[in-house]
C-alpha cells in the first residue's frame, strides 16, 4: 500500500461551491497493477489538496477486500477506484465516487452501496472500443473467410484449394445491426463502415434528432461515432415487437452489445433467430451471455437459421469443458478476451482523471450509472 499526501492542504474553491484542487478528498486507487510513471506526481500538480493512496490488490480474483486497508483508512475514502468488491455503507461514510474498472454495471445493481445510497458510480465504458470492434470484424472476417476451416488444414498438412471464385463473400454492402449502440457499437460501425458496410444502430430509447443522437462517454480521440452520423437507420424500444422489427430488417452481421439488465436477459432465443433465418445472418455477442439463450442459439447453428456465431461471452460462464456448444458447428468461442488491450489501465486511468476534474468543477460525470436504466 502506498499513501501519498499533498504538501499544501490548503484548498480553494470558488464562489459556486466548486473544489478544484479537491481539498478534503481521498482517492484510493484498489488495482493490481503499478501505476504510471510520475502518475501521483501529476496528480498532485492538478490536484494538490487531494489525498491518494494506493493498494496492489486484484478484486476480480480476491475474495476479500484488500487486508492492507484499515478501517480507518476506509473511513476517510471519498473516491474508490476498484472492481468488483466494495466496502459496506458503514465502513465508508464519506464515500461519493465509486470509479468501476469496468464498463459493465450490473454486478453493482443488487450492493446496497449503489441501491441504497446516492454515491455516483461510473463505468469505464469507452476503454474496450477499440479492442472488442477488432474482435468483431476479425471472427466476422475469419468465417466469411473460412479461416477455421483452412487453420484445421493446415494442423493435419492439408492443402484444400477452392477454384470456385463465389465461394467468398466479402463484407462490401452487407448489413450490420449493432443492438445497442453505445461507445463498442459506435467503434463497430466506424470498421464496418470502412469496409463498405451499411449500418443499423438499434437503443433502448428513441433517437430522432442529431443532439439525442449524440454520445457522450468517453472514446478515444479520432474513433467510434460520437455525433451518431454513421448509421443509415435508427431502431429503438424495448418491446419484443420492436427488438423483433430491427431483427428483420434484413441483417447480414448481428453484433449483440447490450448491458445485461432485467428487460435484456433472454432478449434472443428461438423466436428472434428465426426472423434471422431470411438472410442466415452471422450473430456476434460482445455484450454478456445471459442475453442470448445458449440452447436457442445451437439450434439456430445447427439447423442454419444463422449461419455462425462468434461468442466472447456465453451462458453459463466459464463454458464446462463438456458443454455441447463448444462442438457447434461454425461457431467460435473465446473466453471472454475480446476487451483485452496493454492500454487498457491507460483509458481508465483517463476516465478517472475527467471525473476528478468534474467532481472539482461540480459537474455531471463520466459514464455515470443510472440506478433507473442500470448502467
Amino acid at each position: 500500500m502506498r499513501d501519498i499526501y499533498p504538501e499544501n492542504p490548503a484548498g480553494t474553491s470558488d464562489a459556486m461551491g466548486a473544489n478544484k484542487d479537491l481539498t478534503g478528498h481521498k482517492l484510493l486507487l484498489v488495482v493490481p497493477w503499478e501505476l504510471p510513471a510520475g502518475y501521483f506526481e501529476n496528480l498532485h500538480k492538478k490536484f494538490p489538496g487531494l489525498k491518494v493512496q494506493h493498494s496492489h490488490w486484484d478484486t476480480w480474483k480476491e475474495t476479500t477486500l484488500p487486508p492492507d486497508i484499515s478501517d480507518e483508512d476506509w473511513k476517510s475514502v471519498t473516491i474508490l477506484l476498484t472492481g468488483p468488491k466494495f466496502p459496506t455503507i458503514e465502513a465508508a461514510p464519506k464515500l461519493q465516487l465509486v470509479q468501476l474498472q469496468s464498463a459493465g454495471a450490473n454486478y453493482v445493481l443488487d450492493n446496497p452501496l449503489f441501491k441504497d445510497t446516492k454515491i455516483a458510480f461510473c463505468t469505464a465504458n469507452g476503454v474496450h472500443g477499440p479492442p472488442i470492434s477488432e474482435w468483431v470484424i476479425c471472427t466476422f472476417l475469419a468465417a466469411q473467410h473460412n479461416i477455421p476451416r483452412f487453420l484445421d488444414n493446415m494442423r493435419e498438412g492439408k492443402w484444400e484449394r477452392s477454384w470456385d471464385d463465389s465461394d467468398t463473400l466479402d463484407a462490401v454492402s452487407q448489413r450490420v445491426g449493432i443492438l445497442g449502440y453505445g461507445s463498442i457499437g459506435r467503434q463497430v460501425a466506424r470498421l464496418a463502415t470502412a469496409m463498405g458496410m451499411e449500418v443499423y444502430a438499434y437503443t433502448n430509447r428513441p433517437r430522432p434528432t442529431p443532439e439525442s443522437r449524440r454520445d457522450n462517454s468517453y472514446y478515444e480521440p479520432g474513433l467510434g461515432d460520437p455525433e451518431g452520423v454513421l448509421p443509415s437507420k435508427w431502431f429503438s424500444g424495448t418491446k419484443p415487437e420492436e427488438v423483433d422489427e430491427f431483427l428483420s430488417s434484413g441483417l447480414d452481421l448481428l453484433v449483440v452489445a447490450v448491458p445485461l439488465t432485467p428487460l435484456t436477459r433472454g432478449m434472443l432465443g428461438a423466436a428472434q433467430f428465426k426472423l434471422l433465418a431470411a438472410k442466415k445472418t452471422y450473430v456476434s455477442n460482445i455484450g454478456r451471455g445471459p442475453v442470448i439463450v445458449t440452447d436457442d442459439l445451437i439450434t439456430a447453428l445447427n439447423e442454419g437459421w444463422v449461419r455462425g456465431a462468434a461468442l466472447d461471452v456465453t451462458d453459463p460462464e466459464p463454458l464446462p469443458r463438456d458443454h455441447p456448444l463448444w462442438r457447434t458447428k461454425n461457431v467460435i468461442v473465446t473466453p471472454h478476451v475480446s476487451g483485452n488491450s496493454h492500454n487498457y489501465n491507460t483509458r481508465l486511468l483517463t476516465i478517472l482523471g475527467i471525473n476528478l476534474q468534474r467532481l472539482s468543477e461540480e459537474k455531471e460525470f463520466m459514464n455515470h450509472v443510472s440506478r433507473k436504466r442500470g448502467y
